[in-house]
């Protein structure tokens, strides 16, 4: 059986879709664009993005049972490759000793013009 889930401490979807399902104990995590919640925002900087969007699929990780050490895939997607050092810092400190899989890929656009997305796995209590 699936379940939705869904928390207002992350943006909502701006589509037909869910901000994450439910799937037994794994939890599939929306791509979240990079919306600060403090500003309501599209974060264009991309440390700044990278670090709303990775807060935005949290929440919606804690919504679902889980925390950071949860998440067991993270894909990313970027408008600009050239950003990937700027991500990949903020990702680390992010993320510290825990290392989930990942892929990184340029994309040719985002919704709402946005610099990255991002979007996880997670296995959840």
């Amino acid at each position: 059986m699936v379940e939705f889930i869904n928390t207002e401490k992350a943006p909502a979807a701006i589509g037909p879709y869910s901000q994450g399902t439910l799937v037994g104990k794994i939890a599939y995590i929306s791509g979240q664009l990079p919306i600060n919640m403090e500003t309501g925002e599209l974060e264009a900087d991309p440390a700044k993005a990278a670090k709303a969007s990775l807060s935005n699929v949290l929440e919606i990780v804690k919504a679902a049972g889980g925390d950071i050490k949860s998440i067991a895939k993270v894909n990313v997607f970027v408008k600009d490759i050239n950003d990937f050092n700027a991500i990949n810092e903020v990702y680390a400190d992010f993320f510290g000793d825990h290392k989930p899989a990942r892929a990184l890929v340029q994309v040719a656009s985002l919704p709402k013009d946005a610099t990255l997305e991002i979007e996880a796995i997670a296995e959840v209590e």
